[in-house]
């Protein structure tokens, strides 16, 4: 099964925590989807991977950027793994599909916004339900993340 981890974002900003969490996985030679839930979101998220460091990038694309198997991080809103990524991440409301082929799913939500909670709710009860390993972290005061469950 994949290990499933719920991010809540307390503190910081989508675009400035998803970077680190992306940087870590290429540290470990991870390949990388992420799944955005609205379309219009696609472009201003690709733009951040670009600039959220002055000192560097994150080598990134999308599908209109060239053969996907040579992007080490993929954006998409489709359930597509054209580059054999081991990690998924789910963020802008992206709801998991097939997780079969992913060692790991990163689900990002807002903790301020009620909707993106109540939504996250749900789908820890569907992939709890469906035997998926999930854990729930919360972002704490200083930006680090505390295991919660």
């Amino acid at each position: 099964m994949t290990e499933v981890l719920f991010y809540h974002l307390q503190d910081s900003p989508l675009g400035q925590t998803l970077p680190k969490l992306l940087e870590a996985s290429l540290k470990r030679e991870w390949r990388v989807v992420v799944k955005v839930g609205d379309e219009a979101a696609l472009e201003p998220l690709s733009g951040d991977l670009w600039t959220y460091r002055a000192d560097s990038f994150l080598p990134h694309g999308t599908g209109a950027d060239g053969p996907p198997e040579s992007q080490p991080v993929f954006l998409t809103t489709g359930d597509e793994n054209p580059n054999g990524a081991q990690v998924l991440f789910l963020v802008h409301g992206a709801t998991p599909g097939p997780l079969e082929a992913y060692n790991r799913c990163v689900l990002m939500f807002d903790g301020r916004d009620d909707e993106a909670l109540n939504a996250a709710r749900g789908q820890w009860k569907e992939l709890k339900a469906a035997g998926h390993d999930a854990t729930y972290w919360q972002q704490g005061e200083n930006g680090g993340w505390e295991k919660k469950a």
